[in-house]
């Protein structure tokens, strides 16, 4: 690259042949005195060394010359001055290239050093060069570096030493040498070329902003050093770093031709940070929606507050995160914090406790227990004046003072403090939890969060919270769950993979592994279909908790296709501030159809569905069990169903809408069914024939409907006569109401096909 050649920029002052009245005996700025009459300066025309040259008598301390003219010093270009001289007489002096640097309006660049290295002269008649390099970067071999801010120069020498010496001086050269810099002119911009320093202190934004500006299309490179940029920088070139950036937290970095997590890592030199100033860039409108972690493992050393990384507390555009891992290194941030304070529920503010003491230490995300609360409540929002917390979730029997205990579990990523975060995804992550740390802490709200082919590998305490509804909409598929407690007796594992309070979650093809519970869903239309969720130990007639955990009445929920492995679905109104039965739906519209469930060495009383009613009142509105598979190893159960009635028990008159059909059953007792069709065989004759529904009626249940009753050949009275009148029947009878009476005119006897029914379906 040579600036004369490629632009015609005239560089190279003119001959001494041409007048002295262009040079200075001062700075070279206009008005300074000039060499033209001085009785110290004269025009040699044939010197037999150089030709034209001129003769130049020391008479000041340092007898200066400079060129008037500006010669000019373009962005990213480095000039060389040469001058050839040699002593003709007196005191031999030294000589030196300098230079007054000039800036926009004619203003002096203070602070840069405006002379070369110095040569003393030895020997009368000896010709000798001397040359140095102006540019803006401090770059090997750039004497003289003057930054950005010059744009021109008034070139010449000094001579410095005794007075009266005589020097004869040839005409003075300026050459554009960039290209001894640049290892490919045509395709890199160095940032130090417009002026950026490298040290950590000085601010170079400026200089990569003009390097940026300066690229059309090149590649700016980030040499060697560490560069400090005092405000947000963004790129719209690609970028190769050899050095580093530093920067404020709260200042942007953006890559947009470069926009992965390898970049970002090149650019700050630390991983953890790097991911920080990725996310960031990622959430500030970048020109690009996804970020690519390009398969690169991250030392994670404390959890990222995602809010407070990228300076938002609202985000509603889609952005991703993809392709890569987070690795969890042990440490004391991961440490569950525990704090107990006393506080006061009331069923007119179902959502808030409060009288909150030392409320100011609880924070947002942290988990609820108490007496009277239910699983997965956690602290949405506090208003620290007013002394409330604000809850995720009702609490079943808490109305009044006690004390609770919130633990607030560290996450990898905390999207906690944001307000409201919608649209967020990620996919094909593993976050290597080693037993150290949580995964994903949601925001309070926010509409479709989305992870697909992600790998959760031991939580410590859980795989995905969401401490409000943050969770609405939220997708999760095709993932992997595995605990770290797998060498733990079912009973006494407590760390759960996900929960939600939000409707229409989706769980799709996912695989967990021995995790106390697999999701608590508080919401409504919920969709768990695919997964392989299984929770079993080795211990013989082992206990067995729940792997899908509802915890609202009317679910509207469809669990289908799912394969169920040593746990239970568990039904329950645990999150109702007022769980007896009122004006509601009561338990209704679940759909568990198409499941593989399996049990091995469990206690005969295991059920592989359990509904656990909290107040009294409460019965089934709304149940389609069907096409599934039930089977147990090792020994046998009593039954696939069951109600909990640690609580309350349920209200059997009231049933409806249950269907129950079309399930195969192996090593199970009973064979579950409703409508149960029975074919009853009367002996001798009787005018009332008793047919019992129990014990096939779903949860042991009433006969409350029959819907025919269909003769098997003839009826015959005592004198075996035929007998065509058509009986009635009278349900709920019996001690447990689970009998059916076939009434006849008379005493009679044969065979009847009765399709009775625990319910009454509207």
């Amino acid at each position: 690259m040579n600036k004369a050649i490629t632009d015609g920029v005239l560089l190279a002052p003119p001959a001494f042949a041409g007048g002295l009245d262009v040079w200075s005996s001062q700075d070279g700025t206009p008005g300074s005195d000039t060499y033209e009459n001085s009785a110290a300066a004269a025009f040699v025309p044939a010197d037999a060394d150089f030709g034209g040259c001129l003769e130049l008598v020391k008479t000041d301390a340092t007898q200066k010359l400079r060129y008037m003219g500006e010669t000019p010093l373009l962005p990213g270009c480095y000039v060389q001055v040469r001058a050839r001289v040699k002593a003709v007489s007196g005191p031999l002096p030294s000589l030196r290239i300098a230079a007054w640097a000039g800036g926009a309006g004619g203003a002096h660049v203070g602070g840069v050093l405006e002379q070369g290295p110095s040569i003393t002269l030895t020997t009368y008649g000896e010709v000798v060069e001397i040359t140095a390099i102006i540019g803006a970067g401090a770059r090997n071999g750039v004497d003289m570096v003057w930054g950005a801010e010059a744009l021109y120069a008034h070139i010449g020498l000094d001579m410095t030493g005794t007075t009266g010496g005589v020097v004869r001086i040839d005409d003075i050269e300026v050459e554009d040498i960039t290209s001894a810099f640049l290892r490919d002119m045509l395709a890199m911009v160095d940032v130090r070329d417009y002026g950026a320093v490298g040290d950590g202190v000085t601010d170079d934004l400026a200089a990569f902003e003009a390097a940026d500006a300066a690229a059309n299309g090149r590649v700016v490179l980030v040499s060697k050093g560490t560069y400090l940029l005092g405000d947000s920088m963004t790129f719209e070139s690609r970028v190769r770093f050899e050095g580093t950036v530093e920067m404020a937290p709260e200042h942007v970095f953006a890559l947009t031709k470069d926009f992965n997590l390898p970049a970002y890592i090149d650019a700050f030199g630390n991983e953890e940070l790097a991911n920080k100033k990725a996310i960031q860039a990622l959430f500030q409108n970048v020109d690009h929606e996804s970020l690519d972690m390009d398969g690169r493992r991250i030392s994670i050393d404390a959890p990222i507050d995602v809010s407070a990384v990228v300076g938002r507390t609202n985000y509603a555009t889609r952005r991703l995160i993809h392709n890569g891992q987070f690795d969890v290194q042990a440490g004391a941030a991961w440490d569950t914090e525990v704090f107990t304070s006393q506080a006061t529920y009331s069923l007119s503010a179902d959502y808030t406790l409060s009288g909150v003491t030392n409320i100011a230490s609880i924070p947002v995300g942290a988990l609820v227990e108490g007496s009277g609360v239910g699983r997965e409540v956690y602290v949405r929002a506090k208003n620290v004046g007013a002394q409330e917390l604000t809850l995720s979730k009702k609490l079943y029997d808490a109305a009044g003072t006690q004390n609770f205990t919130f633990r607030r579990f560290k996450y990898v990523l905390d999207f906690s403090g944001f307000d409201d975060l919608g649209r967020f995804c990620m996919s094909d992550i593993e976050f290597r939890l080693k037993g150290e740390a949580s995964g994903i802490c949601l925001a309070p709200k926010g509409l479709i969060f989305s992870v697909e082919n992600c790998f959760f590998t031991g939580p410590k305490d859980r795989g995905i919270s969401s401490p409000g509804e943050g969770c609405q909409g939220m997708l999760i598929d095709r993932c992997q769950f595995l605990s770290d407690e797998g060498q733990t007796v079912s009973q006494d594992r407590v760390s759960i993979a996900l929960n939600a309070n939000g409707n229409d979650v989706k769980l799709r093809n996912n695989r967990v592994v021995k995790f106390r519970h697999f999701a608590v869903l508080g919401g409504s239309g919920s969709i768990i279909s695919g997964n392989h969720f299984f929770q079993g130990d080795g211990e013989d007639a082992g206990l067995r908790v729940a792997g899908i955990v509802l915890t609202g009445t009317n679910c509207r929920a469809t669990i289908d296709g799912n394969y169920i492995d040593n746990c239970f679905i568990e039904w329950t109104n645990e999150h109702d501030n007022e769980p007896d039965f009122a004006s509601e739906y009561s338990f209704s519209q679940l759909n568990i159809a198409d499941n593989i469930f399996l049990a091995s060495h469990v206690a005969p009383w295991f059920s592989f569905i359990i509904v656990k009613p909290h107040g009294p009142g409460h019965f089934i509105n709304g149940l389609n069990v069907q096409g599934n598979f039930f089977r147990v190893i090792g020994n046998t159960i009593d039954r696939v169903e069951r109600v909990d009635t640690s609580f309350a028990g349920f209200d059997y008159s009231r049933m409806n809408n249950v269907n129950w059909n079309d399930n195969m059953y192996n090593a199970i007792g009973v064979s579950t069914v409703n409508p149960l069709v029975i074919t009853h065989k009367e002996q001798t004759e009787s005018d009332t024939w008793q047919i019992s529904g129990a014990p096939q009626l779903p949860f042991g249940g009433w006969a409350r409907k029959v819907e025919s009753v269909v003769a098997e050949g003839a009826i015959r009275n005592a004198a075996n006569v035929k007998r065509f009148e058509m009986p009635y029947v009278e349900v709920g009878q019996g001690l447990e109401k689970d009998e059916v009476h076939v009434k006849w005119e008379q005493a009679v006897r044969g065979t009847v096909v009765v399709s009775m029914r625990v319910d009454s379906p509207i």
